[in-house]
């Protein structure tokens, strides 16, 4: 099956592993991810603080793009997905600011199109199933918890979630892996986002709060499906040193993906050795 595919401006260059791993996975699943043209940055937390309507326009411009391939797109990072997302919802409202986009566009929004994260991807009917049959090697043994963040699945009226409390779909993702998901109750706590670069203090207070919580569980990893989370998650742990997986690089090891260990290097906390 072929998507369209919004990497977003992390995926490119922070968080790249992201990227590779997530091209890489489809790929071995069977489906094509053709990544959309002439894209932009959907606007990430900064665009909103300064315009409401610019906070819009940057996500709706690369809709408009997706609906003239027709496919469903798929944004993996959290913070895109919930950009397009939002804009998606003014588009269908059809009130006055979607007129305002359309004009300022110059484009009408038309019948439209889907947009998936990876939630969304592996939560579609059949798709646990096609991952346990693609597994080469069981990650047998392998303990971990899922993190969605804030983002992936709330606002349910944005993100179209129907579990926005206590989501299980990568748990079940990492469970076809071989892994074992274990429960715990900071799923979808924020991990401090762009607070990272103004107030990291609070960030990193936030991020000594989930590691502690994901350690007491018993998790040899964390997974998660957003640069950001990662990325904080990573760095700001105090007191713990749990490595901090993509969804798609705990799959990537499990269909046996080329590339593994390069994607690995790229974190401060190594995941090598849990393979």
């Amino acid at each position: 099956m072929e998507f369209s595919y919004y990497p977003g401006c992390t995926s490119h260059s922070t968080a790249w592993e992201f990227n590779e791993s997530t091209l890489a996975v489809f790929s071995a699943l069977g489906h094509e991810l053709k990544e959309i043209e002439d894209w932009n940055c959907c606007g990430g937390a900064s665009a909103r603080v300064v315009d409401r309507f610019l906070s819009l326009g940057l996500p709706a411009r690369n809709l408009l793009i997706a609906n003239k391939a027709g496919k469903t797109l798929i944004a993996p990072c959290a913070g895109c997905f919930s950009n397009v997302r939002n804009a998606l919802s003014v588009f269908r409202e059809g009130g006055e600011e979607a007129r305002k986009l359309e004009e300022s566009l110059g484009e009408e929004y038309g019948k439209g199109v889907e947009v998936w994260s990876l939630v969304d991807f592996f939560n579609r009917p059949g798709a646990i199933e096609e991952l346990r049959s693609k597994v080469k090697k069981p990650l047998t043994g392998l303990k971990v918890v899922a993190y969605y963040g804030c983002q992936m699945v709330r606002p349910p009226e944005i993100a179209g979630s129907t579990e926005w409390e206590n989501p299980m779909t990568l748990e079940m993702a990492c469970e076809a892996a071989g892994a074992t998901a274990l429960d715990w109750s900071y799923k979808v706590d924020c991990c401090g986002a762009d607070l990272g670069i103004s107030h990291g203090k609070h960030c990193s207070e936030l991020v000594s709060k989930l590691g502690a919580a994901a350690k007491e569980a018993g998790a040899d990893a964390i997974v998660v499906s957003c640069g950001l989370c990662q990325a904080n998650l990573d760095m700001r742990q105090a007191e713990t040193s749990i490595p901090v997986l993509y969804i798609t690089e705990l799959i990537g090891e499990a269909l046996q993906c080329p590339g593994r260990e390069k994607w690995w290097g790229k974190h401060l906390i190594n995941p090598a050795g849990l393979f």
